[in-house]
């Protein structure tokens, strides 16, 4: 019973951060939620085993994983504001407002990965299916990480419709997660 009330607890702030999206199936936060939601319900399955077992390869490999998610998401989110002249006059009404940028920001960790945030939320993802590498953990793992790549694939598109020529440069020079790899 816990873990079912832990989800629908948790889920209310994803519904409400995501209630725009969730009517446009070709946004890229309609992916996103689902996302969110299998990343919760990995979470909340996996938290018995968070510190079980500390020095087991799957829990060194998923601290080091979790540690590594949060540079990606610090210095992309520091990017946009100083590099991405946020502008709420951007007229997508699904965007949350750090997204409402007006110029292409390729400084930082943006020189190297197209997509930090998400790379963070991927990130993140493993390191939570590795507490517990159960099938069962690393289906709810595959299913998250699916709906960020569809996640961003979406809003790739949005981007090229949006920044056009200078986007599709950008993509030629850079990877999506993992620099100089995928």
């Amino acid at each position: 019973m816990y873990p079912i009330i832990a989800f629908i607890i948790g889920s209310i702030p994803i519904i409400y951060l995501s209630w725009r999206s969730l009517g446009s199936p070709k946004n890229h936060g309609f992916f996103r939620f689902f996302a969110w939601e299998f990343m919760l319900w990995l979470l909340i399955i996996n938290v018995p085993f968070w510190f079980k077992d500390p020095f087991s390869w799957h829990q060194i490999l998923s601290w080091l994983l979790l540690i590594g998610s949060i540079y990606p998401v610090v210095d992309g989110l520091y990017r946009f504001k100083v590099a991405g002249r946020i502008n709420r006059a951007r007229n997508d009404s699904t965007l949350f407002g750090f997204e409402h940028t007006t110029s292409l920001v390729t400084t930082g960790i943006y020189r190297f990965i197209r997509h930090p945030m998400y790379a963070s939320l991927l990130y993140l993802t493993l390191g939570i299916a590795l507490k517990n590498p159960t099938p069962d953990s690393l289906f709810l793992a595959f299913l998250a990480s699916w709906m960020l790549v569809r996640t961003v694939l979406r809003e790739e598109l949005e981007n090229l419709k949006y920044f056009g020529e200078e986007y599709r440069e950008y993509m030629k020079h850079t990877k999506r997660f993992v620099p100089w790899l995928f």
